[in-house]
């Protein structure tokens, strides 16, 4: 049987089934989803798309994204040292192709209809594919697979692979919604009498603020401070590989629709906090949001924001809720557990992909923290 892909630097470009095919199984491979992020991703990102066929039917697709890290300043904080990292960063990789979307977390890459292929035909042409992009990009400092769960990065083997560094980072936090919770109050009920205070006495704190759905038209009235409110939260992070536009939420709404929504959060008629989700068929992927610094302990909005969310997954009837790979402790408060995942990096350079772990260590240093389990 044959074989083959194409490399398409548009989504435009893109096979008139694509969404039949493809987008239809993750809405982070749909034409919508690459509309949005071609009209509004990070100015040092850029995108390729790969179709896999058989016998030139379409069967699979991929997403990779080209990050330049020269137009960009990774390390967000302590000043002097900061800059000098981020030299030394440069000097080391200037950019990097990823297998994957490096704004989401989890296996948002490549999508196949498995009946018409097996794993290790999918392995060996998602090689050839990485290959062909380097040909067109130009050869990165940096390769990497993204986020695989176990049972998937156990095929990523043999000689194509040896040269790789295999990863785990933090963990995708994901709740999974049971189907007795038909209210919030039975979710809040399933707690402990510890964490159900908790989350009682976080909403009493957000007293005064008016939570409402930002259609198209709000989100464009207010998206420079969307962007402030985001900014606020990003610049937080001590290791960024980059920073949304000032337009991508309009995008995303304009693009996804229904399937991308967005709620903020009202002071005195002043937006203090926003957050974004994207419905993936049954599961709810949290995506970015922000908040006034200066009002989140006193008014737990980031709380808020989790527990809200979860509500909006158990009135939608959703089945997951992913919540990402940040603040693992305050989002095993509200049920999420940690699931482990996976991934692959080398660099071009031989000499410095010997040192490639203690490298990737050293940026990536493990995050120690307590999972709480909040359920009775």
């Amino acid at each position: 049987m044959s074989y083959t892909f194409t490399i398409y630097t548009s989504f435009a470009e893109l096979p008139e089934s694509w969404n039949d095919v493809i987008g239809q199984h993750n809405i982070m491979l749909s034409y919508e989803y690459f509309k949005a992020l071609e009209s509004s991703g990070p100015k040092n990102m850029s995108c390729y798309f790969a179709g896999f066929f058989k016998n030139e039917n379409l069967i699979g697709g991929a997403l990779f994204q080209h990050i330049n890290f020269m137009q960009h300043n990774s390390f967000q904080k302590n000043g002097l040292f900061c800059n000098i990292r981020n030299a030394i960063a440069k000097r080391i990789s200037k950019d990097v192709i990823i297998l994957g979307n490096n704004m989401l977390t989890g296996q948002n890459g490549f999508y196949f209809d498995f009946s018409q292929i097996t794993v290790a035909q999918i392995t060996s042409l998602l090689d050839r594919a990485v290959h062909e992009v380097q040909n067109k990009k130009g050869r990165t400092s940096l390769i990497i697979y993204k986020d695989y769960q176990e049972d998937f990065i156990k095929h990523f083997q043999g000689r194509a692979y040896k040269s790789f560094f295999r990863f785990s980072v933090q963990p995708n936090m994901i709740l999974k919604l049971k189907e007795s919770w038909n209210t919030f109050e039975d979710y809040l009920n399933a707690f402990s009498t510890k964490y159900r205070t908790r989350a009682k006495s976080a909403k009493k704190k957000s007293f005064g603020i008016e939570k409402k759905e930002m259609n198209l038209d709000d989100i464009k009235i207010h998206q420079k401070e969307m962007n402030i409110l985001y900014q606020n939260v990003a610049e937080n992070a001590p290791f960024n590989t980059f920073f949304l536009t000032e337009n991508h939420f309009e995008s995303m709404k304009r693009n996804l629709r229904e399937n991308f929504r967005v709620f903020g959060y009202y002071l005195n008629e002043n937006l203090i906090g926003f957050y974004t989700l994207i419905l993936n068929k049954k599961d709810v992927d949290t995506y970015f949001l922000g908040y006034n610094k200066d009002l989140q302990k006193q008014k737990q909005i980031y709380l808020n924001m989790l527990l809200d969310m979860v509500e909006f997954g158990i009135n939608g009837r959703f089945r997951r809720i992913i919540f990402g790979r940040t603040a693992l402790e305050i989002k095993s408060t509200i049920g999420a557990e940690p699931v482990k995942i996976f991934g692959l990096i080398k660099h071009k350079n031989k000499f410095i992909n010997h040192f490639i772990e203690k490298i990737f260590t050293s940026i990536n240093p493990e995050i120690k923290w307590i999972q709480r389990k909040p359920f009775k």
